[in-house]
């Protein structure tokens, strides 16, 4: 196994002291109690040793050849106790290994490497991985074969294993494959550690107040991004977006390199989202500091982002509420305001005729550039005339996931079928538009 010496007392992985509110619940150490099958050298185990005998194999390599035989026990124990049976079953210096080459005698090396690289950031939970020469480990599946060994395990299997527990033992973290914060990546034949900081993820509810102001950063059409005459090299169509002004106060305070942001849904530009707001997450690449304060971050936003945006319930998650949030698929409230040249008996007669109607939309013109282009079925589950004033018609509408409202009210040149303009028989214009509740598991109603 890897080896190394007593655990330092002090890491820079080690949870931070006092009393920020965190967006990670507190890592708890792992109570191992280690059940330990016992090791009968049998006949079968015996005849597979002796084939081995002879290929100057160290203590860890022999052990390997046996790894899955009982349970809880080091690959050298397991060698040393073969050789009780087989005596001539013995290990080579682990320097002269044509496997491993002594690396599992430089586990403090690795581990050093390891705590080098992942300088600066803070994490709790780590995973090891390990990448090796192709024709070392095709040369030990070979040797597996000539032997028929039944039990062996693989070099790159049982490194990152060992190395992980050295590492849990320098710092306290926890390592193994659940919600890691770290992952380490030795390039054995590089003799280097490469690291990648898992993403930091933040949930909650937005309102957006601002008609002007996109869900996420728009880059500009013309140059992608990239700056030009249009956009007076800011690469962006719009200033800034709900994504930019959430995200510049999380940045700041975790250290993290970008954001993505995960909307149930997006409004348009022009559209208010009101009510109990729209559940988001909030993904930060590559964060440094993984403790943040929430009730400060929450704070922080809020007075930066003025009355444009509000933010309620900021919390932490986890990649799994991600998908939860880009896969719902709830019933929408809306409020949108039409101006047309209709009576308005004939404005309710319509509406009634459009309820628990099913509609079918072709991809609008205007979302046409970045989405396929086919007819989706949709309906409307609820339409109430609730003010008519100086021609302006206001409808609540309650509507299908993915409803398009202002092709549904002006028609986009046939490629909403039926739509409320054909219904009435004079063109609709679509005044202004209002979510008024996003219907998901969490919404009242």
């Amino acid at each position: 196994m890897l080896r190394a010496p007593a655990p330092a007392p002090r890491s820079p992985a080690s949870p931070p002291d006092g009393g920020a509110v965190t967006s990670r619940r507190p890592v708890r150490r792992r109570a191992v109690v280690e059940v330990r099958a016992p090791l009968e050298v049998g006949d079968d185990v015996a005849v597979v040793a002796r084939r081995a005998v002879g290929r100057s194999l160290c203590a860890e390599c022999l052990g390997r050849l046996f790894g899955r035989w009982g349970h809880g026990w080091t690959n050298p124990e397991r060698s040393a106790r073969i050789a009780e049976r087989v005596p001539e079953f013995r290990a080579a210096p682990a320097a002269d290994c044509p496997l491993c080459r002594g690396t599992f005698d430089r586990g403090a090396i690795w581990v050093d490497r390891a705590l080098r690289a992942s300088e600066g950031f803070e994490w709790h939970r780590f995973s090891c991985g390990s990448r090796w020469d192709p024709e070392l480990l095709a040369r030990e599946e070979a040797l597996w074969t000539e032997i028929g060994t039944p039990w062996g395990e693989s070099i790159r299997s049982a490194f990152n294993r060992e190395w992980g527990k050295l590492i849990e033992a320098r710092t306290g973290a926890v390592g193994g494959p659940q919600a890691p914060e770290m992952v380490f990546l030795a390039d054995v034949s590089a003799g280097i550690v490469e690291i990648t900081p898992l993403p930091l993820y933040l949930k909650g509810r937005y309102l957006k107040f601002d008609r002007s102001l996109p869900q996420t950063r728009w880059p500009c059409r013309r140059c992608q991004g990239r700056g030009c005459a249009d956009c007076q090299g800011t690469g962006k169509t719009y200033p800034t977006s709900v994504e930019e002004l959430l995200g510049a106060p999380a940045l700041a305070q975790s250290g993290a390199t970008a954001t993505k942001f995960h909307g149930m849904g997006r409004e348009d530009i022009d559209a208010r989202m009101l009510g109990r707001g729209r559940p988001f997450v909030l993904e930060l690449v590559r964060p440094a500091r993984r403790s943040l304060d929430l009730a400060a971050l929450a704070e922080e936003i809020q007075r930066t982002v003025g009355d444009r945006v509000r933010v309620i319930g900021l919390a932490g998650a986890d990649a799994a509420e991600v998908l939860r949030v880009k896969e719902a698929a709830p019933e929408k409230s809306y409020r949108v305001g039409i101006r047309c040249d209709a009576p308005e008996a004939k404005v309710k007669g319509a509406l009634s005729l459009f309820v628990g109607r099913e509609i079918a939309q072709r991809t609008p013109t205007r979302v046409a550039h970045r989405r396929s282009d086919r007819v989706r079925p949709r309906r409307i589950v609820a339409a109430e005339l609730v003010a008519a004033t100086d021609g302006v018609y206001t409808i609540d509408l309650r509507t299908q996931s993915g409803t398009y409202v202002k092709e549904w009210v002006e028609g986009d040149d046939g490629r909403t079928q039926p739509n409320l303009s054909q219904e009435l028989g004079v063109p609709c214009r679509v005044e202004f538009l209002d979510v008024l509740e996003i219907h998901d598991e969490e919404s009242a109603g």
